[in-house]
């Protein structure tokens, strides 16, 4: 829908007009860009002024001729272009992975710009709670508070990429959108020297909202590196990351009907089930929630290692020499500090709707209502490494062990326990690269959390060029019930006493990557599933629940600039169980593409998306869960959005209009026929989303 608050597009065409002027001046001001694509070198485009030049405007100053030399003119010299020199190369690693991966330049996929993958629904903006429609399981096992709705936006450990890099590089990336929803990402990285690389990441969402308290905003920074000794025998990686989140929290619009009345086309004025009392912020620098939940995290972690084995030397010149050294065995050490605090806040409660919804007696009529729970978690573990092959450290056998203690500020009083848990995994990678074996297990033999295990393997092998990659893998998961579902949690505001057993859970998958298509195939087998049969209650399901899934992906070149990129996913399970999804999800855009006028990469066209009718979950917002329900069935219109996107170099902008299925032709045409990501929490009506990319050598 086009709405009339300050919120709206329109109001914010002077900042557009800025933020263009802005990229086209800074973009002019550029000596030197990067062009990066998969597995090759960043080429960059520099003009190489007269080296002699002295003068800041880099030209060449007129000079009196005081010898029989010929005189200097006063021109400006040029270089011809040196690839060479213009170049990087970029790679980076993910801690525990032997694989090598490269920064992917694509433009036809949004998912590349946006916090939230297409695959999922987000309560209503960038930055709410989040929940994929295509299954996916938790593996994670040990300790965990249990708070998962908005972990696309989180930087953690596990997912910190260590770079390699020739030169400096950075990438600048900002986007604006409708409701004053701005979002900013930066990404640094360099090799002071060949011994090191430091790393620096940040994002920031801030997103206001077009219904009333739904403001979200959101800041991560990580810092991290790694260093590898000159000789070659210690390394350590490291990283220190920090994510804040605040979502304001609604609890949904209080009737449907009310989005198609033309009176509230405004859609601050559609009542809402909490907030209606909370002031109207539409200033997206504003970080205050009066409703909301809230989310801190703080870590430090390392991982250093010393190696045994045999040292070699390779002379370049009669002044550099290159060591070399082939590890046999590894002693390794890891540790990690986590501190997590969680929260909600509710300035304006109505004693009745807690009462109704969320089973809470409040003193008086309008009454505060606060929830906040703290952990620390620290861990060290000591790992000895074997390699059997001298030559090939991607082929290893690990064992080590953990020692965890945890403190929390909970329910009653502080509490402390610990957990002792044995670790052990093959790999091999061979030379050839052609196959790829894993298998990995950690099992928690002492402590609060003893019994919890996880055991994973897979096999891998690359045919051809043609056929691609074709893999198997197997994974079983004995868990305990997440701290949320305990009685000693804050969060947890059942009155009724709980003593769950341990859920577990079974994967086995078979996928197929080639130049026709992507495949996988899962199927998941989910014993004492633990869920929300309401906004407060947690129960266990006894009986086992089975869940076939079927994924495919392919690019069809229609024309020679006309390319459709497909995915579909087919799920199936129980119709009894408590897990609802949708039968099929389908992703589809059509794109005209191509290279034009020597430097300019395009891709425009419309993208689609839809998934068949099912009873999605509700969301609890006291608690931030995702509750499941079985009385509304959401069947929404097809997701329709037209894009342009395109690349100069190392310069990248993307135009999209969102959200063109709301359009309403009974109601004056306004994008009033809003789509619902859960009961009663619309999507936006007409969107527009305009952002930049610049990736540059330093």
């Amino acid at each position: 829908m086009i709405f009339s608050k300050a919120s709206s597009w329109y109001s914010g065409n002077l900042q557009i007009k800025t933020l263009l002027l802005f990229g086209v001046l800074m973009f002019s001001h550029f000596k030197v860009s990067a062009q990066i694509k998969p597995k090759k070198p960043i080429q960059t485009d520099e003009i190489n002024f007269d080296p002699n030049s002295s003068s800041p405007n880099n030209s060449v100053q007129p000079q009196t001729n005081t010898s029989n030399s010929a005189p200097r003119k006063d021109t400006i010299g040029f270089e011809h272009r040196n690839d060479a020199k213009d170049s990087i190369r970029l790679s980076y690693r993910y801690l525990g992975d032997v694989k090598k991966f490269y920064l992917d330049s694509g433009i036809n996929d949004f998912d590349k710009y946006f916090s939230v993958p297409a695959s999922s629904n987000f309560l209503g903006n960038n930055g709410a709670a989040v929940q994929s429609l295509i299954f996916k399981d938790r593996t994670n096992i040990g300790f965990d508070p249990g708070f998962h709705a908005f972990d696309v936006y989180l930087f953690a450990a596990e997912k910190t990429k260590y770079y390699t890099s020739t030169k400096p590089f950075t990438a600048l990336s900002y986007q604006l959108a409708s409701g004053k929803e701005q979002m900013l990402k930066v990404h640094h990285t360099q090799n002071p020297n060949t011994t090191l690389n430091l790393n620096f990441d940040f994002n920031m969402i801030s997103a206001p909202g077009l219904f009333a308290t739904q403001n979200n905003n959101h800041n991560s920074y990580r810092i991290s590196g790694h260093y590898l000794a000159k000789k070659k025998r210690y390394g350590l990686y490291f990283g220190l990351l920090g994510n804040n989140i605040k979502a304001s929290q609604n609890g949904g619009i209080v009737s449907a009907n009310d989005l198609s009345d033309p009176n509230r086309k405004d859609r601050f004025s559609v009542p809402v089930v909490l907030g209606n009392q909370a002031p109207y912020l539409n200033n997206p620098f504003s970080t205050s929630i009066t409703t909301g939940l809230t989310q801190k995290e703080q870590q430090f972690f390392l991982q250093q290692h010393y190696d045994i084995g045999k040292k070699d030397s390779l002379i370049i010149n009669d002044s550099t020499t290159e060591y070399l050294f082939y590890p046999k065995l590894r002693i390794q050490h890891r540790f990690s500090y986590q501190k997590l605090n969680y929260g909600f806040r509710d300035y304006f409660a109505d004693s009745t709707v807690y009462k109704d919804r969320f089973n809470q007696a409040l003193p008086q009529v309008l009454d505060s209502f606060t929830l906040a729970e703290q952990w620390t978690n620290l861990q060290n573990e000591l790992s000895l490494i074997n390699f059997p092959d001298t030559k090939n450290t991607s082929q290893f056998i690990m064992a080590g062990a953990v020692w965890q203690t945890v403190f929390g500020t909970l329910k009653n009083g502080n509490t402390t326990f610990n957990n002792l848990v044995l670790n052990g995994e093959y790999r091999n990678l061979t030379r050839n690269k052609k196959w790829d074996l894993m298998t990995q297990t950690s099992f928690y033999v002492l402590g609060e959390n003893a019994g919890d295990y996880k055991v994973q393997a897979s096999i891998q092998r690359k045919l051809n060029r043609t056929w691609g990659d074709v893999g198997v893998y197997f994974s079983n998961v004995n868990r305990s019930p997440v701290r949320l579902f305990q009685n000693q949690s804050v969060f947890n505001l059942d009155t009724l006493p709980h003593n769950f057993s341990k859920e577990n859970t079974t994967i086995l998958g078979l996928k197929s990557q080639s130049k026709y298509f992507d495949i996988s195939f899962q199927n998941f087998t989910l014993l004492n599933f633990i869920y929300y049969k309401n906004y407060t209650q947690p129960v266990q399901y006894k009986l086992p629940i089975n869940i076939i899934q079927f994924i495919a992906s392919k690019k069809v070149n229609i024309t020679k600039r006309w390319n459709w990129y497909t995915t579909i996913a087919l799920q199936q399970t129980d119709g009894a169980a408590p897990i609802k999804l949708p039968l099929a999800f389908t992703r589809n855009r059509v794109a005209y593409e191509g290279k034009f006028f020597r430097n300019l990469q395009l891709s425009t066209g419309l993208e689609l998306r839809y998934y068949t009718p099912f009873k999605a979950n509700d969301f609890s917002p006291l608690i931030g869960q995702f509750v499941f329900q079985d009385a509304v069935v959401i069947k929404n219109r097809p997701d329709v959005s037209a894009f342009f996107h395109f690349r100069i170099r190392g310069f990248a902008g993307y135009l999209r209009v969102e959200n063109l299925n709301t359009l309403d032709p009974s109601n004056a045409f306004t994008f009033t026929k809003n789509n619902f990501s859960a009961p009663l929490y619309p999507t936006p009506g007409l969107m527009i989303r305009f952002g930049i990319q610049w990736w540059f050598v330093n």
